[in-house]
């Protein structure tokens, strides 16, 4: 648009001193078309608005918006009008308490009260996007600065006014996803009404109070004492049924030889135990006894 009004300018200029008959009166028709060419360049640039891929642009003319929308590739707008560009990209805003993790440089994690009264501190990241045929509506109702005004003050204030149910140790363990759960809904439902689309709510951390964490790390331990005792006294009853299945056993055994071998049974074990020794391949004398004695082996090689 500057170049059509530097055309314009130079238009009139030319029409000015093509009545002189001077030198500057003889190069008027040059400056006239070199002024209509400044013109139909501005107007080219004023006309056409190319939009980039992941945007959508607003049109304001005299400070009025336009309730249409301009998508990305070439679009033909009023050479008058200005465009603002949003973003419809999928959007991270988080409040972390390390330095220059976050969106902002310093510590910005959010210190919430639990429902007994301990702070509880919590890293948030809110994944989001601005919905392009609302991007009038936020330009005329918020700005482009909506991370301030709406992203970071709204994910806040539900996380603040959602803690308030739990525990503090709850939050951090077991009711750790319906806490997340709860004020994903209430974000997404104010996020909707300003024309933001909620898409992902991540907990990144939460961190208790050193006391608490002390009185946590105390009790894991002292529960996995317990486990640990609980398996040295289930193997040492292992332990102990085992000698005694093994004791009753042997007593059995030893209950078995002193009243249960008979004369004729020990002649009989005899008598195998001399058809092993004759089977065998060294020489030996066997001299035989009365049949109740055991026989003597004189000698072998």
């Amino acid at each position: 648009m500057f170049l059509s009004i530097i055309g314009i300018i130079i238009i009139f200029v030319g029409f000015a001193v093509s009545n002189q008959n001077n030198v500057i009166g003889r190069y008027s028709s040059i400056t006239k078309i070199i002024g209509v060419v400044l013109v139909i360049i501005g107007l080219s640039f004023s006309i056409f608005k190319v939009i980039d891929a992941g945007q959508v642009g607003v049109k304001t003319v005299f400070g009025k918006v336009d309730n249409d929308v301009l998508y990305s590739g070439l679009n033909v707008i009023n050479p008058i009008a200005v465009i603002t560009p949003f973003d419809v990209k999928t959007q991270n805003y988080t409040m972390s308490g390390v330095h220059d993790e976050g969106n902002k440089q310093t510590d910005d994690a959010l210190r919430v009260l639990s429902a007994d009264g301990l702070e509880v501190i919590i890293d948030l990241s809110v994944l989001f996007r601005v919905k392009g045929s609302a991007a009038p509506n936020i330009l005329r109702e918020i700005g482009t600065d909506y991370l301030e005004k709406i992203v970071r003050p709204v994910s806040r204030t539900a996380i603040r006014d959602n803690a308030v149910a739990y525990d503090a140790v709850a939050l951090y363990s077991s009711k750790r996803d319906e806490f997340q759960s709860k004020i994903f809904n209430t974000i997404e439902k104010s996020f909707a009404k300003r024309g933001l689309e909620l898409e992902q709510l991540l907990v990144r951390n939460i961190t208790l109070p050193a006391s608490v964490k002390a009185s946590i790390e105390s009790k894991i331990n002292a529960e996995q004492d317990a486990q640990k005792m609980t398996f040295v006294l289930q193997k040492e009853r292992q332990e102990a049924e085992r000698k005694r299945v093994e004791a009753q056993g042997i007593a059995d055994y030893q209950r078995i030889l002193s009243t249960g071998l008979s004369d004729r049974q020990l002649q009989y074990e005899s008598i195998l135990a001399q058809k092993e020794i004759a089977k065998s391949a060294n020489t030996k004398v066997i001299i035989m006894g009365n049949g109740k004695s055991t026989p003597i082996i004189l000698g072998g090689n």
